[in-house]
């Protein structure tokens, strides 16, 4: 004998039912019908392609979620709604309007699957020239994406909502939390749907949260609406997501939709679900199908026979052949394409295109006034311009180094606004804002300072391969800025560099301005580009006369793109950021008492990286010293090093020296930070032992 529960929902219904079985016309229960037995059809058929090795190898199938996610897709209008489906989410696409020949293609990863072109996990559904977005499989960072949309939705006065879907094991997610309270706090027109099948792969809901329903965990935000429903009925499903849509879309406020599922299968191909969930439990799952309940309720209607119904069950098996059979057809991803859409073209500079002026024309600036004054002719320029950040948009102040001072004045509280202290939310949300138009650019603070940038490193990652996963579709157009680097006394949290760990992704470009003129022309070329940039300042440097420089109103700067700083023949040192100004020190005090001519590099650019000018100040002096603030151990100068030693080999005298900081954390005691940190006495040590080869 088996013992099913019923599980009970509290069900907040809209104010006028719109689906009933008896109210709802033929043709719209048959147009639902269609598509989920289409759908489960297909749900039953992923798995044979991986026994066949023909693709398929992730697999989530969705039974037992029928209702929600025929509503989902039935309430999306691609017109003016976004969609963030995730990875479970098939009948979702289907009814979204996604054909059986696009699933079968994105599921075996053909080049025309209009996700990803078999770039991203099969079983992640996407269309994104109908706004139904590519996600990643980090569950539930997507509801950030989801609320920087809406974002955008309610500053455009777009006439769509955002609705973005889920499995209640992502609520455990910090992120998720912070999506839900900052799209409460900011009142955005965004739909969370919860799919509730009390599994998170074998972990069941009793070990992710004390609430039987994770929805709980949130009532007590404020502007947050809660409505339950029962994901496997189709009416019941309908009329809440319809309702939900209704009231995001009249009061511009979240919703968060708790539709209770079952899960009828393992959670995917590779799970087994019979080690953890007893007979009993499975069988009560297959007994609460909704298919099979759908198609009772259609049969005991009248409205449809239980012929007409199973014609319609082998005109879905029919399409699925067809598709079939083309999608087998259709061409594998080129090997070669593999370099296609990592990062976007940037923006090219025609007056500047080395990134070089002769002095005459500008007026002289410290950092803070070149990055002020470029950020306001960008938004002068640019009206799609938006900055956002912590501590950055109260009045005259401008964060904590006054960057940004004056911006909210000029430009106002919706295109310059203070963020929460959560920095997964700052990114991932600016991530959703771009989404709504390719001219839409977010500068953004990404933190304070660089070292407490770390939560947001999640959202860092996952936007960094947006345009390869999409094939070339999206790229979010944030420009990251980040006070970075020591000497000041900060000690831990406000003084550590970390490009290093940047410069690692593909799909990301890092830059590190030292002088007044370069911090103006890349920040300019940052926010003119599409795709994201990690702009790096060095916070040491921002009043020090040792960085003031001409600065051309217009001027630009490519990425890629190092400068010779000081011209020399005898060695050459390459550096960027704190660094430099005592690497020209140091150069000039060794030509003063030693005649030595040291010729001094500046990256400015390390993502993408000049191996050209690298090779050439090599071949020019045949000695290099390669200096950084970071750590020497697995730090960014020993790329450079291993730059020169793989390409330019044959033109080194000695071998390429390094100097950097110490591996340890930097101190806080002034005494502790100058024994860590590079300094002029250290390089120029190093430089006089390397010229003495």
């Amino acid at each position: 004998m088996y013992l099913c529960a019923v599980i009970k929902s509290n069900i907040i219904m809209s104010e006028k039912r719109q689906f009933t079985l008896d109210s709802t016309d033929r043709k719209t229960l048959e147009k639902w019908y269609r598509l989920m037995t289409l759908g489960r059809q297909l749900d039953n058929k992923a798995p044979n392609y991986l026994k066949q090795a023909l693709g398929w190898s992730y697999h989530a199938p969705y039974a037992g979620h029928d209702g929600i996610q025929l509503a989902l897709g039935q309430v999306f209008d691609k017109e003016n709604d976004f969609l963030f489906p995730y990875y479970r989410d098939m009948l979702t696409a289907l009814s979204a309007g996604l054909t059986a020949e696009e699933i079968i293609l994105n599921g075996i990863s053909k080049a025309t699957d209009v996700a990803s072109g078999g770039r991203h996990m099969s079983n992640h559904f996407a269309k994104p020239e109908w706004h139904i977005e590519n996600v990643s499989s980090a569950t539930g960072n997507h509801t950030l994406h989801a609320a920087g949309v809406a974002r955008s939705i309610k500053i455009y006065n777009g006439k769509g909502v955002s609705l973005c879907s889920q499995g209640e094991s992502s609520t455990s997610e910090g992120y998720v939390f912070e999506a839900f309270n900052g799209a409460a706090k900011e009142k955005l027109p965004v739909v969370f749907v919860i799919q509730d099948n009390q599994y998170g792969i074998s972990v069941p809901q009793s070990d992710q949260s004390a609430n039987v329903r994770v929805s709980e965990n949130y009532k007590g935000i404020k502007n947050l609406k809660i409505m339950y429903c029962d994901g496997k009925n189709v009416f019941n499903s309908m009329n809440t997501m319809f309702a939900a849509k209704e009231y995001a879309k009249k009061y511009s406020l979240p919703v968060v939709v708790h539709a209770n599922c079952v899960r009828i299968h393992s959670h995917s191909n590779s799970d087994r679900q019979e080690l953890y969930r007893d007979e009993n439990e499975r069988h009560c799952a297959v007994l609460s199908d909704p298919l099979t309940r759908f198609r009772v309720q259609l049969i005991h209607s009248g409205k449809f026979s239980e012929e007409e119904l199973d014609q319609m069950d082998r005109d879905a098996k029919k399409i699925i052949s067809e598709a079939h059979k083309k999608a087998l057809k259709a061409p594998d991803p080129d090997p070669r394409s593999i370099f296609n859409f990592v990062v976007p073209e940037p923006y090219k500079s025609e007056k500047y295109p080395e990134g070089l002026h002769d002095g005459s024309k500008g007026e002289k600036m410290d950092l803070i006034q070149a990055l002020n004054s470029t950020l306001k002719a960008e938004f002068r320029r640019n009206p799609d311009t938006y900055l956002w950040g912590q501590d950055m948009a109260n009045k005259n102040k401008g964060g904590i180094f006054n960057v940004s001072k004056g911006m909210q004045p000029e430009f106002g509280k919706v295109r310059v606004f203070n963020a929460p202290i959560a920095e997964d939310y700052i990114v991932g949300t600016s991530n959703g804002m771009s989404r709504y138009d390719e001219k839409i650019r977010v500068v953004i603070e990404g933190a304070e300072f660089a070292d407490y940038f770390w939560p947001a490193m999640e959202q860092l990652v996952d936007s960094s391969h947006d345009y390869w996963r999409s094939n070339g579709k999206f790229s979010p157009n944030m420009i990251i800025r980040l006070a970075s680097g020591g000497y000041i006394g900060g000690g831990l949290y406000h003084s550590q560099t970390i490009e290093s760990v940047l410069t690692t992704f593909p799909g990301l470009r890092v830059v590190y301005p030292a002088f007044a003129d370069d911090a103006a022309g890349l920040l300019r070329t940052a926010i003119r580009s599409k795709g994201p940039t990690l702009y790096l300042e060095p916070k040491a440097l921002y009043n020090d006369p040792k960085s003031d420089a001409i600065v051309p109103d217009d001027f630009e700067v490519p990425f890629g793109k190092a400068r010779i700083r000081k011209e020399g023949s005898d060695m050459s040192i390459i550096t960027y950021g704190n660094t430099l100004p005592m690497s020209l020190e140091v150069a000039a005090d060794i030509e003063k008492e030693n005649g030595k001519s040291i010729e001094v590099l500046d990256l400015r650019s390390l993502l993408p990286l000049d191996k050209t000018a690298i090779i050439n100040t090599v071949k020019k002096t045949n000695r290099v010293l390669v200096v950084t603030e970071e750590k020497v151990f697995s730090g960014f100068g020993g790329e450079v090093a291993a730059t020169i030693t793989s390409e330019a080999f044959e033109y080194l005298d000695a071998p390429v020296k390094r100097v950097g900081s110490t591996f340890t954390p930097v101190g806080f005691n002034r005494i502790l930070e100058k024994a860590i940190l590079p300094n002029a006495e250290k390089i120029k040590a190093a430089a006089l032992e390397l010229l003495a080869y």
